[in-house]
């Protein structure tokens, strides 16, 4: 008689191993884009500040507190399936390494999160070796905590963004420990062109530097809720686009209006939404993983 090798393992094993088989997304027929819930930026009310510490918080937006719905932000991180491969887009602002046992939240400088982004692509039926690209708006340290867990995957990143990333002494919006893995991996870098990632033209990075030297954003064509352009930081609150404010610190403030001015050019031609991922009360709206758009 032949026996099983599953039916020899321990009861409690082998419900693990037939659920973790159970959860495995399947690939995708057509693109797919799941939103995780990556925490929020919370500064100090501003409300409750002197007027000395609200010029040196909201006025960095060149915006006053009458003007925003709400100072908090949203940090969101994606994870795009296509038929061809995933990509991870931005991978948050607290290192799941912060949550610890029994705790409702962890935190990272003067962010937030609840939810561990290694579960919530478990929930949707991944996990960090299945995903084949990771890219980052940008460098800063809110966009990057999760690096580590992608030392496997293909980095896409342009060469400015990748040298300030490793540079010495480091820079103050960076913290190499929650992405140094990266170092190592294998890496694609990006021109200053658009970058069609699977070659159909379904997920395009396109470069939108100003608010650092590579900064760039997503192209996503998703076939029933149309074309999604996701912002990084080109925009931070939604209050910058509709009052046209330009923050005060951008690396280089010329370059983000040209930025802008294309990247508006862009969603006029394409009918495309744009997504600003800071932006608390529009992202607080969406659909989170496991349920996706397409």
């Amino acid at each position: 008689m032949i026996i099983s090798r599953a039916l020899a393992l321990p009861m409690t094993l082998l419900v693990l191993v037939c659920a973790a088989q159970q959860t495995k997304a399947p690939r995708p027929n057509s693109l797919r884009l799941y939103v995780l819930d990556c925490g929020t930026l919370d500064h100090p009310d501003y409300a409750q500040l002197t007027p000395q510490q609200i010029n040196q918080k909201l006025a960095f937006y060149t915006l006053k507190r009458e003007e925003v719905a709400t100072h908090v932000m949203s940090v969101p991180c994606f994870l795009v399936a296509h038929p061809r491969g995933t990509l991870m887009w931005d991978v948050g602002a607290v290192p799941d390494s912060n949550f610890k046992p029994g705790a409702a939240s962890a935190t990272e400088r003067f962010a937030t999160a609840t939810k561990p982004l290694r579960t919530q692509l478990a929930g949707a039926g991944y996990s960090p070796a299945d995903i084949a690209y990771v890219a980052f708006s940008h460098f800063h340290w809110d966009h990057t905590a999760n690096g580590n867990m992608f030392s496997g995957s293909t980095w896409l990143v342009p060469q400015p963004e990748r040298d300030i990333m490793f540079a010495e002494p480091p820079s103050d919006r960076t913290i190499p420990s929650n992405y140094v893995a990266l170092e190592n991996s294998k890496t694609q870098i990006l021109g200053q062109t658009d970058y069609d990632v699977f070659g159909d033209g379904a997920v395009v990075i396109k470069p939108a530097p100003g608010h650092s030297p590579g900064h760039q954003v997503l192209f996503l064509k998703l076939a029933k809720i149309g074309p999604v352009v996701l912002s990084g930081d080109l925009y931070h609150y939604p209050e910058e686009r509709t009052l046209n404010r330009l923050p005060v610190n951008e690396f280089n403030r010329e370059q983000t209006a040209e930025s802008r001015r294309e990247i508006e050019t862009f969603l006029k031609k394409t009918g495309a939404q744009l997504w600003i991922q800071h932006d608390y009360t529009a992202n607080s709206q969406l659909r989170k993983a496991p349920a996706f758009y397409e």
